[in-house]
């Protein structure tokens, strides 16, 4: 009773088609799927916004170690 088999979850899906029919749960999910992708490109430009404008991005190589110093310490 723990576990549901294969059935079960098709059965899941039929009544679920039935009940919002396939026009609805294909716009739910690109409605998803763009809300996932503009979630994602909102994220790299926080990336890239964190960093000042004379600062340039190092993507480090594996392996390699970059030495850094610090200058003063930031409150934020």
């Amino acid at each position: 009773m723990g576990t549901f088999s294969i059935w079960h979850w098709l059965i899941v899906l039929v009544i679920v088609m039935l009940v919002f029919g396939t026009k609805k749960l294909r716009n739910i999910g690109q409605d998803l799927g763009g809300a996932v992708k503009g979630f994602k490109e909102g994220m790299k430009e926080a990336n890239t916004d964190t960093l000042a404008p004379d600062q340039p991005k190092v993507t480090p190589k594996v392996g390699e170690t970059i030495d850094v110093e610090v200058k003063e310490k930031s409150t934020s």
